[in-house]
This record gives C-alpha cells, sequence and structure tokens, in this order.
C-alpha cells in the first residue's frame, strides 16, 4: 500500500463498531473511517474517524447526502452494511465511480437477484448450483407436496430482507397456510436437517475473482445472524462457492449461507456485503481490508483460501457506549 491515507465510507453502520475497529487495526494511520447512519444513537458511528447523520435510505435527498459527503471527505471507496442499502450504490454506480469512489457493491442484476430470495433461487437452478427448493407461494408448494417431493416440517421466511428477521419453522400444513395467509412476503422452503454453513468471500474488484474464502459451521444463530461459529476447511466447499461466483456478478465482500447435507452443499442465501459474523474470518487471519487497499492502489490480490486454522471458535457478546447525550449535527 503506498503512502497515501484512503478514506473509507461505511453507510448505515448500526451496531457494528467491531467491524470499524478492525479495518482500522488492519490498516492503522493508511485509512480514514468516515461512517453514516440515519440515527445518531447507532453506536458505530462514533469508532469511526468522522460520522454524518443522513436521512432514511427512502429518503429523496439520500443519494445526493452521500454523495456530497464523498465530495467533502474524498472518499476512495463506499459500502454499505445493510441489504436493502445495497440495490442504491449498485444502480448508482457510475455516479460514484465518476467521482473516483470505488463501490463495493455488486452490479445492478445481481443486487437484485440476492435481494430476493426466490430469484435467486429461480437463478441458481438455471445454472446447476444445489440450492434448496424454494416456492414463492402455498400453490406452489402444493403441487410439489403432492407429488411427494416435500414434506412437514418446513421453513418459511420473507422473500426479502436479512437477519434472520420473520423466519420460522411450520411443522403442519394447517400453520403453514395460517402463516402465508397472514404474510404474503414469505416464501416456502424445504426444512433442512444437515449442517448449517457460512462463508465469507472477498471477490477482487480488479480480477473479479474470488481471492479470499473463509468458512465457518454455525453453532448459535440469533437475529441478526450467527453469533458462535467454528472455522473449518474443505476444498469442495471452495469449489462450489467458486462455482456460485462464476454465474453472479459482485465486486468486493460478499457472505455466503448454504447447508451442507449429505455430501452436498446446498446454496441458501447471499449477503452482498461484509457478514455479520466477517469478525470471526478477522480474528483468524483473513482480512479483507487489505485486500480492498491493495485493490485502491491498483493491485490485484492472488487467491489464497486456505491461510487458518480449523477449529478457531467465536463467541460474540455484549459492549456498551457510555456518553454525552450526542447532539445533532
Amino acid at each position: 500500500m503506498n503512502s497515501q491515507t484512503k478514506n473509507f465510507l461505511f453507510c448505515s453502520v448500526g451496531r457494528r463498531g467491531e467491524l470499524i475497529n478492525n479495518c482500522k487495526a488492519s490498516l492503522n494511520s493508511k485509512v480514514k473511517l468516515i461512517a453514516t447512519d440515519c440515527s445518531k444513537f447507532a453506536p458505530a458511528l462514533y469508532f469511526a474517524d468522522k460520522q454524518y447523520i443522513v436521512p432514511r435510505i427512502d429518503d429523496p435527498s439520500y443519494l445526493d447526502t452521500l454523495l456530497n459527503i464523498c465530495n467533502i471527505e474524498k472518499v476512495d471507496v463506499i459500502t454499505t452494511l445493510i441489504d436493502p442499502e445495497i440495490e442504491i450504490l449498485s444502480d448508482n454506480r457510475k455516479i460514484f465511480e465518476d467521482v473516483g469512489v470505488e463501490v463495493l457493491a455488486p452490479y445492478s442484476a445481481t443486487s437484485k437477484l440476492c435481494y430476493d430470495k426466490y430469484k435467486l433461487y429461480q437463478h441458481a437452478k438455471k445454472n446447476n448450483i444445489p440450492t434448496i427448493p424454494t416456492y414463492a407461494s402455498i400453490e406452489e408448494f402444493d403441487i410439489a407436496f403432492s407429488k411427494g417431493n416435500e414434506n412437514f416440517p418446513v421453513f418459511v421466511k420473507p422473500r426479502t430482507g436479512s437477519g434472520s428477521v420473520g423466519a420460522r419453522k411450520a411443522k403442519d400444513y394447517e400453520e403453514l397456510k395460517q402463516l402465508m395467509e397472514e404474510d404474503k412476503s414469505l416464501i416456502i422452503q424445504k426444512y433442512m436437517q444437515g449442517i448449517d454453513i457460512d462463508a465469507d468471500v472477498y471477490i477482487d474488484t480488479i480480477s473479479k475473482k474470488p481471492v479470499r474464502i473463509f468458512t465457518k459451521i454455525k453453532l448459535e444463530s440469533k437475529i441478526g445472524g450467527a453469533n458462535k461459529t467454528v472455522s473449518f476447511k474443505d476444498s469442495d466447499l471452495v469449489r462450489a462457492i467458486q462455482k456460485i461466483i462464476k454465474c453472479l456478478d459482485f465486486n468486493g465482500p460478499i457472505d455466503i449461507d448454504l447447508f451442507y447435507d449429505e455430501g452436498i452443499y446446498y446454496l441458501s442465501e447471499i449477503n452482498p456485503r461484509f457478514g455479520g459474523a466477517y469478525l470471526h474470518a478477522f480474528g483468524a487471519g483473513v482480512d479483507f481490508f487489505k485486500c480492498i487497499a491493495n485493490n485502491l492502489n491498483g493491485v490485484e490480490n492472488e487467491s489464497d483460501y486456505y491461510s487458518y486454522d480449523d477449529d478457531i471458535v467465536m463467541m460474540m457478546y455484549d459492549s456498551i457506549i457510555i456518553s454525552l447525550q450526542i447532539k445533532s449535527q
């Protein structure tokens, strides 16, 4: 990395202060961290070097606000930590690139596929990627059930969204029908009995290839994702991830959820941003921030998939910030 400080803009940072700390620990004086959120009570703001309170992402002025921050702070790279904002960055990539800002987000078509879990399922099937059987309606599920292709229990979750919000198990047809009638946004999935897997992957912004892969088994998940995980390595899983990435257009960090069952890795969903459990990867020595810095300096990262140990456990815990009343800017 050259001597020039790079300015990173993390949007919608919420509670993710430890991610900000990881970036600082990685790049030290070579990075200035700017953070935004629509709430002045988002704790991660106060781990950054500069904070901005911004409108909600659905506010008509939001994009101009981000562009103004990019100009003021001479931002080199922008990313978001929430799924609903990914499309905003993807769809406006050229506007940011025209002012010299690298957008760490997938390209538009891919961002739309990842946000819509049913469309991602259809895309995976079309590209011969093993994926969890998914149904957009109870009528579609009925057809598979009548053919003996599905059994209860099943899993239902919102077609869009993240953080496991709204996801639950339906034990029988009556419960499934009630859930689907109450919430039209739900999709139905086969209830997987296998091992719940999470993968942090960095897609090089120059080569567009996956250059870092860190895989872990979920030991415990709560709202917001996995909070206890254990690392492992498997070349078959690396090949499965490479196949997934070949049929999509990513740029930067992504988080892939899979299930392992009877010798096969099944794609569940993809969050094309820093995953909530990326902290495990960083703690085990898999540093995406240095990859980003290399790319910003025109350096293509070489692939390295196995430079970490098996059986490293991550256990998340709560911490707090105590402060004077925070005044609005």
